[in-house]
């Protein structure tokens, strides 16, 4: 049976609104709650229906074995989204009133959890000036162009942010793993990548650069996930059945990269992200307290990140991966 916390959440405020008010409308924290019970419960047609009003919403904490503990995680972690999700929505008005150009690049192992961070990023983002690059496999003629090429014309136009979901940096780990590059567009790549940034920031572009790292114990569960649940087995593809195999050799590569293309005016920023909810909370709010935007000075909530789970890349930081 659920605490009193939960169904106190569910409560509050209940007496505060006008009197002309419906009295089974739901508060704005009341809504939070039915959506946390939804996301953690499997609920039925009609457990579904209940959530939407107050009476139906206080009978159902009151009858459904809920976890109460799991709830109040889920349902405090919903709340401080939300929080961020309003001050990238700020970030991203600035953008476009100054035309100012952002990169975002979620770069990471196989199942890091780099989509499902972009896209609580990008959830409540005009979709007018913010999108997610995911490109496929190079056509033939993209394979006879310049390596950078098919990225470059991805880049953000004035007033967007451009999420990549991998990026240029594929040959930088996953090709030369996969042997889906040559050693000498290996050693191209690597020696032109410092100066194709360069570029970008002389510009002024703004540039992001996230690694997602995860324990191969933490990958492992992922993918044994991704098999057994049919709404997540189309993430499954054949480099993530060579991943846990070939897990020293992606630790090589990614040394490499971060010890040859972590500059001063692109460096790279390791998220932690074991715990996928916490990963995505500091990642937002490492870009907000990085990137200047009007009504910074006055947040909903912390800009500041966990340095537990962000940091910038060190030699001599201890990796999960």
């Amino acid at each position: 049976m659920p605490g009193p916390r939960l169904q106190d959440a569910a409560r509050q405020h209940a007496g505060s609104t006008d009197r002309g008010s419906a009295p089974t409308a739901l508060t704005e924290e009341e809504k939070m709650v039915g959506k946390t019970l939804k996301k953690s419960y499997s609920l039925t047609e009609a457990e579904l229906a209940t959530v939407n009003s107050k009476k139906g919403l206080l009978q159902l904490l009151s009858t459904k074995n809920v976890d109460v503990n799991k709830a109040l995680i889920k349902l405090r972690y919903e709340q401080e989204l939300q929080k961020l999700q309003i001050e990238l929505v700020k970030l991203q008005r600035d953008v476009q009133i100054n035309g100012r150009r952002v990169a975002i690049i979620f770069e990471g192992r196989d199942a890091a959890g780099k989509g499902g961070t972009i896209r609580r990023f990008i959830e409540h983002l005009n979709p007018r000036s913010a999108r997610i690059v995911a490109l496929p496999k190079p056509t033939e003629v993209q394979k006879g162009q310049w390596y950078f090429q098919r990225y470059a014309e991805q880049l953000p136009n004035p007033g967007e942010i451009v999420f990549f979901d991998r990026s240029w940096y594929n040959r930088a780990v996953v090709e030369p793993v996969m042997n889906f590059c040559t050693d000498q567009q290996y050693r191209t790549f690597m020696q032109q990548v410092p100066e194709f940034e360069h570029m970008l920031y002389e510009d002024s572009l703004e540039l992001v650069k996230f690694w997602f790292s995860i324990s191969k114990d933490v990958q492992e569960d992922r993918f044994v996930s991704r098999r057994v649940n049919p709404l997540k087995q189309w993430k499954i593809s054949p480099v993530d059945d060579k991943a846990q195999e070939n897990w020293d050799l992606y630790t090589k590569y990614k040394e490499d990269m971060f010890s040859k293309t972590h500059t001063s005016y692109s460096p790279w920023i390791i998220v932690r992200a074991n715990d996928k909810k916490r990963a995505r909370l500091e990642s937002m709010r490492y870009v907000l307290a990085t990137l200047d935007y009007a009504g910074k000075d006055d947040p909903v909530t912390s800009l500041s990140p966990d340095p537990d789970i962000v940091l910038r890349y060190h030699r001599s930081s201890n990796s999960i991966d």
